[in-house]
């Protein structure tokens, strides 16, 4: 690892947080999203600054970074700031010599699946629902305030957590980081933290797999087709299936968008000919 030094006036400010969770990156999660890397270009964004600031002086190490943090990532959008923190008070460490480089996305890693479980189920399917419940019911009332409402009530707290997010993430990162190496509790934390993840994405193989099999089996009343012979063997089976067999590709090195056009082909043959629906 190499030994480096990084002066006062390179520390991030609690300034410099707020900044970053209401710039552009920050608010543009979504504008860039891609189906290779999904909110990485944003994340770039929504950090460089900092990073610029950690890395002054030091070009190579500040573009370095930047590629970094191009890895894949995708998050509960009002959560990205607080991983942007913890991410960098641990450049912090990096430009320090302090920590190895790689496990900055290794903790990015880890936290998306678990944030994005709790951030989907308060701000998507809570928040949003209750905002467009009051907001439609004042515009059924004749009350011009009903899109302002809406706005206000799944906006307001949205930006607060942004904030709010970014300070705690960075100084999560500065401390609790520390204290938990040292005790070993981060271990456990990564643990704990990837069985959720694990629970979330196998949760997502059943909830966002929307392909059936309709090739009927049998004639009569006593026909079934084999997505209803699949379902009563496992619910979801279908979309597990192809889970690991994407997880397999991938670990085989095959192109993120090989398998994009692949899918769109196989689903377009298939749809035609009856096979998937």
């Amino acid at each position: 690892m190499r030994t480096m030094t990084s002066s006062p006036e390179n520390k991030i400010t609690r300034s410099d947080l707020i900044k970053s969770a209401v710039n552009t990156g920050a608010l543009g999660m979504e504008f860039s999203w891609t189906y290779y890397k999904q909110m990485n270009i944003a994340f770039c964004l929504m950090v460089a600054n900092m990073l610029k600031k950690i890395y002054a002086g030091r070009p190579d190490d500040y573009a370095e970074a930047l590629h970094r943090h191009c890895a894949f990532f995708n998050i509960t959008v009002q959560f990205a700031p607080f991983v942007g923190g913890i991410a960098m008070a641990m450049e912090e460490k990096v430009a320090r010599g302090e920590i190895e480089p790689e496990s900055v996305n290794d903790v990015k890693a880890a936290l998306m699946g678990p944030l994005s479980g709790i951030g989907d189920s308060i701000f998507l399917s809570t928040l949003r629902v209750v905002a467009a419940a009051v907001g439609i019911s004042l515009c059924q009332a004749g009350n011009p305030f009903g899109p302002i409402a809406f706005l206000l009530i799944y906006n307001v707290p949205g930006f607060a957590l942004r904030i709010w997010g970014a300070v705690k993430g960075y100084e999560l990162g500065v401390g609790f980081l520390d204290e938990a190496q040292r005790t070993g509790l981060m271990q456990k934390i990564m643990t704990c933290v990837g069985i959720v993840g694990v629970m979330v994405v196998g949760a997502m193989c059943k909830d966002m797999f929307w392909a059936s099999i309709p090739v009927a089996i049998g004639s009569g009343e006593d026909a079934q087709t084999l997505q209803d012979i699949l379902d009563g063997i496992m619910p979801g089976m279908l979309g597990m299936i192809a889970f690991w067999l994407y997880y397999w590709l991938l670990s085989k090195k095959i192109n993120p968008m090989v398998l994009i056009v692949a899918t769109m082909v196989v689903g377009i043959v298939g749809a035609f000919f009856g096979v998937l629906a």
